[in-house]
């Protein structure tokens, strides 16, 4: 049996948010890492916000990963490099089409209510592939870069809802 698989990976563009959080983090460790010298509990709070910054810092750098397997796409969420999680999981046979973002084809799902998953890159150099999944009335809009080994995979498991125009 002839199983089809690909698999893709973007890493997330960081945004003006996660250099302000950066920024803040550092800059509030250092005041009070500062102040330490004057009461004891500043100490604690210093102490708090190292661990914080410890925490959050590698969760700031996400990467996506895309992996299709005879009919299933998982997009998973890799944090820090380290932490993996499955963010979701699809049946092509539940797809009622995808297209790159901008598409004609997509024109039918303008005014649809759609719950928006963002798994791009969030460049504007790339174009990313739209797919439409719809569990009853709400419909679920994904974003995603795949590879052209993907997305011809796709297309030889549902040929008719892949839209390259």
């Amino acid at each position: 049996m002839n199983e089809l698989y690909a698999e893709a990976g973007v890493k997330r563009k960081e945004t003006a948010g996660t250099y302000a959080i950066r920024f803040l983090l550092i800059f509030v460790a250092i005041i009070a890492f500062l102040f330490t010298f004057q009461s004891s509990i500043l100490l604690f709070v210093a102490a708090i916000v190292i661990v914080g910054i410890v925490y959050i810092f590698p969760r700031l750098s996400v990467e996506y990963e895309y992996v299709f397997c005879d009919g299933q796409l998982d997009f998973d969420k890799i944090m820090g490099n380290a932490k993996r999680k499955t963010a979701l999981k699809i049946d092509f046979d539940q797809v009622e089409i995808m297209a790159p973002e901008g598409s004609h084809a997509l024109d039918g799902y303008t005014y649809v209510k759609t719950v928006v998953k963002d798994f791009s890159s969030r460049s504007k150099d790339t174009k990313p592939y739209v797919i439409i999944v719809r569990q009853g009335e709400t419909a679920t809009k994904i974003l995603f870069e795949p590879n052209e080994k993907m997305i011809n995979c796709i297309k030889q498991k549902s040929p008719r809802k892949v839209a390259q125009y």
